[in-house]
């Protein structure tokens, strides 16, 4: 078993790995659409203080952010088996859905979409936890992963 944190990316907020690969498969932690310098992509706060959340931006940044995570053990997409997702409001489903179909149809991932009361960020709507299946070359590149413990991540 390895378990990696990876470089360029947000590092946990807790002490888990962003990505563990164990038994053929490629674990993802829960995954948000926050970046490395902790802003959050699809939410803006305008000069008045007002917050507007976005749950297509964050589930586009969401996906993109598995995929990098997944790249590291030498996997895509395309590899993924299973996705759990969770939203903070149901009434994000559509916008959530509508997004997902541009990466997957009825062939990909199997998965669940639960509702939750919050996420580790007020202004996070959804965040995702993915496996997938790890190929015979799939390996850590040295210059994105480390292993070890982390500190702050969603």
């Amino acid at each position: 078993m390895t378990a990696h944190l990876v470089a360029g990316k947000a590092t946990p907020r807790g002490a888990f790995p962003h990505v563990k690969v164990a038994g053929g498969f490629i674990f993802v932690s829960g995954t948000s659409s926050r970046r490395p310098d902790d802003t959050i992509a699809g939410a803006e706060i305008d000069s008045y203080g007002t917050t507007r959340l976005d749950i297509r931006e964050q589930t586009g940044a969401v996906i993109a952010n598995i995929a990098d995570l997944l790249s590291v053990a030498g996997a895509h997409l395309a590899d993924l088996v299973s996705v759990t997702t969770y939203l903070v409001n149901m009434n994000d489903f559509g916008g959530y859905n509508q997004v997902w179909a541009e990466y997957f149809d009825h062939t990909g991932p199997t998965r669940t979409t639960v509702a939750v009361h919050q996420l580790p960020h007020p202004h996070l709507l959804i965040e995702m936890q993915a496996i997938a299946v790890a190929s015979q070359t799939s390996a850590v590149a040295p210059q994105t992963a480390t292993t070890g413990r982390s500190d702050n991540r969603d």
